[in-house]
């Protein structure tokens, strides 16, 4: 049985964007399904019901929320596969702490932008 792989995404976010990367250099084939944020399918209260919001990644029906966790996730089920993560540990902290740092700064700029009013 081939596994079933389902983004719950939108496709301007840039923390989906990171999912999106990581499937391509695993090689996963997964459906995208693309999510109105301002009228929600019913499908992503029921994948992620405590936070009801993008990113989500369904495997074989099962949820994993938040880019991050994703990541992780998709690096441990599909290990034989271009490993995201260096194996040495120094290495691995150091790419852990520019993932934290840019997710700072890119959460800062995206919810700026997405709240700005015009020119501000």
């Amino acid at each position: 049985m081939a596994d079933e792989v389902v983004l719950l995404d939108f496709w301007p976010s840039l923390f989906g964007m990171r999912v999106r990367i990581a499937l391509a250099e695993k090689g996963i084939n997964y459906e995208n399904k693309e999510q109105d944020l301002w009228h929600k399918s019913p499908l992503l209260p029921q994948m992620n019901p405590v936070h009801k919001k993008i990113l989500v990644l369904i495997h074989n029906g099962k949820s994993v929320c938040e880019s991050l966790i994703i990541v992780q996730y998709i690096d441990e089920v599909w290990k034989e596969k271009s490993p995201l993560l260096p194996s040495n540990p120094c290495q691995r902290a150091h790419a852990r702490f520019w993932v934290e740092f840019v997710d700072k700064k890119v959460y800062d700029v995206q919810n700026r932008l997405c709240t700005s009013k015009g020119e501000e």
